[in-house]
């Protein structure tokens, strides 16, 4: 299995900038592709940026250009830069990570707040 823990969340104001870090345990070596996703009270949880085990990255429209999300494999974390936050990515974010052929896991979650 694979553990995840997340930090950098916080309170931040319109136009700001936030640096989240998933830090993945356990059974790394089966790690394939890992991501960020965010989820609001009422809302389905949603895919925000994925990274793929080699390399290749993908991120959900409404954050392209502002969201970059990049992959340490020698410290097993994941970074989320989060730059010209507005109100509406104020969300719950969750690591994920897949491993071995249908294994998932989750983060804890950490609050993000962006202030109009």
């Amino acid at each position: 299995q694979v553990q995840l823990v997340e930090s950098g969340g916080g309170l931040v104001q319109a136009g700001g900038s936030l640096r989240l870090s998933c830090a993945a345990s356990g059974d790394i070596v089966s790690v394939n592709a890992m991501g960020w996703y965010r989820q609001t009270p009422g809302k389905q949880r949603e895919l925000v940026a994925g990274v793929s085990s080699g390399g290749k990255t993908d991120y959900t429209d409404s954050v392209k250009g502002r969201f970059t999300i990049s992959r340490d494999n020698a410290k097993n974390t994941v970074y989320l830069q989060m730059n010209s936050l507005t109100p509406d990515d104020t969300a719950v974010y969750y690591c994920n990570a897949r491993y071995g052929v249908h294994g998932s896991s989750w983060g804890q979650g950490t609050q993000v707040t962006v202030s109009s």
